[in-house]
């Protein structure tokens, strides 16, 4: 992804629907945190927001 951040930003709000996938999303995207990271903070596996994060990447990325 070649896109600045206040773009990537923009994509993610305009994108992803889901305001607690928006808030992974941004951490995942915009603040590089790790998926277990992101565990903690959400409660969720790993593996979950995998599945999470490869969705809304693939949307997003289909409107890059």
């Amino acid at each position: 992804m070649d896109k600045s951040r206040s773009e990537l930003a923009h994509l993610i709000d305009e994108w992803v629907f889901n305001k607690r996938d928006r808030e992974i999303m941004a951490d995942k995207l915009l603040d590089g945190l790790t998926y277990d990271e992101l565990a903690d903070k959400f409660c969720l596996s790993p593996q979950r927001l995998k599945v999470i994060v490869k969705r809304h990447k693939d949307r997003i990325l289909s409107h890059m």
